[in-house]
Parts: C-alpha cells; sequence; structure tokens
C-alpha cells in the first residue's frame, strides 16, 4: 500500500563553508542544516524534505544541488541565475568551540529569489497546496530585499488561511540587519507561525529584556514555542485550548564541545523530526537534544551521516 508524504519545504539560503587548518570546503547555512538532517532522520519515514533557494549556473552551485539531492533532498524548488555565485562564509572557532564568521554574500543569489515578477517555484507550490510545511528563519527574511520579504510572507499568510503549516526559527545576524528591522519583519511573520523556535539570546538582541519572553509569545498565539537555551535545559510552550503549558526538557551532556555550528539548527530538525512522526513535545525535544549534542562534538555544520544513524527514525505512517 503506497503511503502520501507529508511534504516539508525549507527556504532560505546555503553557502560554501571553509573552514579548519588547513581550510577545507564545505556548505552549510540555517535553514539548509536543519532541512539536511530532518531529510536523515527521516529517510525511511513517509516525509519528503524540499529546498528552496537560489544557486547560480557555476560548478560550486551545480555541486551544492547534487550534494542536496544525495542527502534525499527534493530541490526541485531550487532556482538557478545565471552570472550569480552562492554566498561564501569562513569559519573559526575558539578554545571552547565557540564560532566567528567571515561572510561573502552581498550578491549571493539566494537573495534574488522572488526578485523575477513570475512566481517562483516555492510560491507556485504554495498557491497550489503542494506542500504541508514551510520552514524559514530570521535569516531567511533578513537577506531578501523588503519588497521581497513582503511578498514572501503575503504568500505565506495565504498558505497558512488555507491551513498550510508554518515554522520559524528566530535566528538573529545582525550583519544583515537591525534589531529594529527584524521586530517589524518577525512581528509580520509571527502571526501565522504555528511552531516557533526561539534562541533565547537572539530574542534578547531583538526584543530586550523588558517583557517576559513567553508573554511576547502568546500575543502571536503561537500554538507552539520552542525555546532553544544551548547547554541549558529548553523549554516548551504549549497552547491547548487557550491555556499555555511549560515544559522544561533537559539538554545531553557533552564533555567535550569541538564546534558549536548548525547545533540549534540540528535541534530545530530533531523537534520538528519528532513531531511530524507523531510524537509528543517531551519526546521530541530529547530527540533534538540527543541530535545537537552528537553535532557539536564534530567539526563544521555538516556532521557525517553513519555518525547519526542511530537516531534515524523507524518507517511508519505520520
Amino acid at each position: 500500500m503506497s503511503v502520501s508524504k507529508l511534504k516539508v519545504a525549507f527556504f532560505g539560503e546555503c553557502m560554501i563553508e571553509l573552514s579548519g587548518q588547513p581550510l577545507k570546503q564545505a556548505f552549510g547555512g540555517d535553514t539548509l542544516n536543519s532541512a539536511l538532517y530532518l531529510a536523515r532522520l527521516c529517510q525511511d519515514s513517509p516525509i519528503a524534505v524540499y529546498y528552496a533557494t537560489g544557486l547560480g549556473d557555476d560548478d560550486l552551485s551545480q555541486q551544492l544541488l547534487l550534494a542536496w539531492q544525495a542527502e534525499g533532498i527534493d530541490t526541485s524548488l531550487v532556482t538557478r541565475h545565471a552570472g550569480r555565485l552562492p554566498g561564501l562564509y569562513l569559519v573559526s572557532n575558539d578554545a571552547s568551540g565557540e564560532r566567528r564568521f567571515h561572510y561573502w554574500r552581498d550578491s549571493a543569489a539566494a537573495k534574488f529569489y522572488f526578485s523575477d515578477a513570475q512566481l517562483s517555484p516555492l510560491e507556485r507550490a504554495l498557491q497550489a497546496g503542494e506542500l504541508d510545511w514551510l520552514y524559514l528563519s530570521g535569516i531567511s527574511l533578513a537577506i531578501l530585499p523588503d519588497a521581497d520579504k513582503a511578498r514572501l510572507i503575503d504568500k505565506l499568510r495565504a498558505f497558512s488561511l488555507a491551513g498550510g503549516k508554518v515554522a520559524f526559527d528566530n535566528n538573529f545576524r545582525p550583519q544583515l540587519w537591525s534589531a529594529q528591522q527584524a521586530r517589524h519583519w518577525y512581528g509580520e511573520l509571527l502571526p501565522w507561525a504555528d511552531l516557533a523556535f526561539i534562541t533565547q539570546e537572539d530574542d534578547e538582541q531583538i526584543w530586550g529584556q523588558e517583557r517576559p519572553l513567553d508573554e511576547r509569545y502568546q500575543q502571536w498565539s503561537c500554538a507552539e514555542v520552542v525555546v532553544k537555551r544551548g547547554a541549558q535545559p529548553c523549554q516548551l510552550l504549549l497552547r491547548q485550548q487557550g491555556e499555555v503549558q511549560s515544559l522544561s526538557v533537559e539538554a545531553e551532556k557533552v564533555a567535550q564541545v569541538v564546534d558549536t555550528c548548525a547545533a540549534g539548527d540540528a535541534f530545530a530538525a530533531g523537534y520538528l523530526a519528532g513531531r511530524l512522526s507523531g510524537s509528543g513535545p517531551q519526546a521530541s525535544a530529547e530527540l533534538a537534544h540527543r541530535l545537537a549534542a552528537l553535532v557539536i562534538q564534530h567539526s563544521g555544520a555538516i556532521i557525517p551521516a553513519q555518525s547519526m544513524r542511530h537516531l534515524q527514525l523507524e518507517s511508519g505512517e505520520v
């Protein structure tokens, strides 16, 4: 018997990553990291993972496309832009594993995904009801011109009103935009988010600390808010019948942190994998913590696939 797949699309930017001594080439980007880890976790589950972004017509862009396809990611929502290139970033780490980024992305192809007068593949898929979930982040918004931010949120709003589900990660990069700009656009998007992943440090940079975090997100009626706190317990804010339940879930202990790059992205993928596969919030948060703990024990955004096979979800209907 064939099982219809739950279709989850991620939108954002993936860049060429340079890291290590000597430098080695890889790739990464917050929403791409989450999409890839979700695809790995759900390899044998009826969940289809799509990635929507803009790439160039160069060899590096082609390598990215082939690498994502090899991970089981559907790339039919990717657009190619003649003469453009993917963005580039250099990562350096201190003794505790914390990372510093240096970016070259001003003319990256992903910024032009919505620049055409015609609908993008993602917009067409949203409009046609071909997707069940759309996942994006603060970085997904920040890289776009304001007119394209508004265009994306308009399509997202219509998608939500038609029954589609939206997941949002508040990843904030002050190199891309100001806290004031982020407040405005997050305020436009969050009323349509069903699931919000909130990094507490980023939230405080954007909104300050005058108002409690849980109170702020209640105003947007997000059904499920997951507050990421690194090595500290995550907090789940779950809205049921108008009441908000708060649940704390302990993080995994890690003796030696190698690289914190993509820890939050992996956490989001683990939580989403659990929830889409029918697990409850606590079990999903435990899976998220296990994956994040594994990722920070490796270098780079994407860890070897074989090192996380034991976390792969068993086949089953969603």
